[in-house]
């Protein structure tokens, strides 16, 4: 079962894992760059634009030292600073898409600081720089071949402001040359630039991909951990829950209980258990009462001191003890299956000694009380045989719809044809209602026998004879439909209460003590709950509750 299930994890077969799966898959992240990166690139542009416009504003004596044409740097930085502080309402609209955006930006910064270039005197002022950062910016946002073209047109605005700067003087060789090495700085910063963006966009993929990767491997931890029989509990070192899994919950009576909650309020018992085994005990493994619930808690501690947290499983101990039976009878219900035929041939043998013998006419009174103890003990014989080979050979559930008022009449009548008894011993309580159940009929006629035997067994004595009465009632729209089985006995002993679904468990010389177990196994294989209500006055009682579907 356990290399289906994870082989249908592995070929995506099995739907709850592969929801499990899907759900862990986080949102695709904004692909780079994303609108928060525009955004900052805005603001760079707007207090740029600003800062230079408020330098040559309040500092009027750098533009005549410097500058071969002032009076064109205030209006063009002016302009710049109108237009970015424009583009930022295109960015509040997100309209156009980035890509444009970011071209129309890089395309303007090249011809305004060109322009500014040239007004303030060529690149040997050193403005050159804000061309290369323009350049620099559009190759890391941008993809391809298009840095190139960055640089391509940053590279021209020089040579343009160059030559057009001849107008007014004639540029040395030197100058030229200093706008020849500023047009190469261009290209190798774009293609230096594209190289990084690439490495950049690579990590990215590989960090994206193996995030999904982590994701999916967390999703499906939870998804087993919670999906678990054993309870799982893992703490902090300030004994905060960090997981606690559905079995848990259950065991622990905190359904509502989740993660950051601390232990020591919903389960004071197991967090004292825990402080002591930490403390002082190198035991790691131990019982705790909880909710009347006797658990096996195993401890694991995450780290050598009490701030790295631990990690506790538990298991009910009657589950523990259910499945060892479970074992011990599957075991032996193989080995009985096997030998059945060699028990029952010599035991078939002396029935039918017994029997012969017993048609002797020559015969005293203490060998007739002899031979009757034969009879009796083969027939018990027989009977634990009988019982254990329904185990081994259990026929597996099929479910059916079952008109209750209408089944358990026709079941009382067989009931009481086959043991023989009055119908003034077997009273049947039906509603006027409609009842119906999903069970499988056979399975559900055995636990009904069962039980009833068990009633005709124990719910009388040598001078009144049992009675039995089955009730069938609705317990209410949420919880389902009921069956009791009633007699007016001695009651069981309180103290033997928790034995009696035990196998070979019995207080009769005669019984087996498979017949409760029996019933209480077929029950939970159609989803029945079968357990024991003590009668206030006299008597006992079974109940039987079908859940609502």
């Amino acid at each position: 079962m356990t290399d289906r299930f994870f082989g249908e994890i592995l070929d995506n077969r099995n739907p709850l894992i592969t929801q499990a799966m899907a759900s862990a898959v986080p949102r695709q992240k904004e692909r780079f760059p994303s609108w928060q990166t525009l955004k900052v690139f805005f603001l760079y542009r707007l207090l740029l634009g600003m800062g230079l416009l408020g330098l040559f504003v309040f500092s009027p004596e750098l533009l005549w030292t410097t500058a071969s044409r002032p009076k064109l740097i205030i209006p063009i930085l002016s302009f710049y600073s109108v237009l970015v502080l424009s583009s930022g309402l295109f960015l509040y609209l997100r309209r156009p898409g980035k890509d444009e955006q970011i071209q129309i930006a890089i395309f303007l910064d090249v011809v305004a600081f060109s322009l500014l270039l040239y007004a303030a005197g060529g690149v040997t002022t050193g403005f050159g720089v804000l061309l290369a950062i323009a350049v620099t910016v559009g190759a890391l946002l941008m993809e391809g071949r298009i840095a190139l073209l960055f640089a391509s047109l940053a590279s021209l605005g020089v040579l343009t402001e160059e030559i057009a700067s001849q107008r007014y003087q004639p540029a040395s060789t030197e100058t030229f040359t200093e706008a020849g090495l500023l047009g190469i700085t261009f290209f190798t910063v774009a293609i230096l630039a594209q190289v990084l963006n690439k490495r950049i966009r690579d990590t990215e993929r590989i960090a994206a991909r193996r995030k999904v990767d982590i994701a999916d491997l967390s999703k499906l931890n939870e998804f087993i951990i919670q999906h678990m029989s054993t309870g799982v509990v893992a703490v902090d070192g300030e004994r905060r829950l960090r997981v606690l899994n559905a079995a848990a919950k259950k065991l622990l009576g905190t359904p509502n209980a989740g993660p950051g909650a601390s232990l020591g309020e919903i389960a004071p018992v197991l967090a004292k258990w825990l402080t002591q085994h930490v403390a002082v005990s190198p035991e790691k493994e131990g019982t705790v009462l909880i909710a009347e619930k006797e658990l096996r808690a195993t401890l694991h501690l995450l780290g050598e001191t009490r701030s790295s947290g631990s990690l506790i499983f538990l298991r009910d101990n009657e589950e523990l003890v259910r499945e060892a039976q479970q074992i011990k009878l599957a075991s032996l219900g193989q080995l009985t299956a096997s030998v059945a035929h060699n028990i029952r041939n010599p035991l078939s043998a002396i029935s039918h000694a017994q029997q012969l013998v017993s048609e002797s006419s020559d015969l005293e009174a203490g060998d007739r009380s002899l031979l009757e103890m034969i009879r009796r003990n083969a027939d018990r014989i027989d009977e634990i045989i009988e019982s254990i080979l329904q185990l081994s050979r259990r026929r597996r559930m099929s479910a059916e719809p079952i008109e209750l008022s209408a089944w358990l009449d026709e079941f009382s009548s067989d009931f009481r044809s086959a043991r023989q008894v009055p119908e003034a011993r077997f009273r049947l309580s039906l509603p006027t209602a409609f009842l119906e159940v999903h069970a499988d009929p056979r399975h559900l006629h055995q636990i009904l026998a069962n039980l009833c035997d068990n009633a005709l067994r124990h719910g009388g004595s040598e001078e009144i004879p049992a009675k039995i009465e089955i009730r069938a009632r609705e317990e209410d729209a949420e919880k389902g439909v009921v069956i009791e089985v009633a007699d007016e006995g001695p009651g069981i002993d309180p103290k033997l209460v928790k034995e009696i679904f035990d196998p070979f468990f019995t207080t009769s010389s005669s019984g087996t003590g498979l017949g409760l177990y029996i019933a209480r196994e077929l029950s939970e294989a159609n989803a029945i709950t079968l357990d024991y209500r003590a009668v206030d006055s006299r008597g006992s009682c079974f109940r039987l509750l079908f859940r609502s579907c």
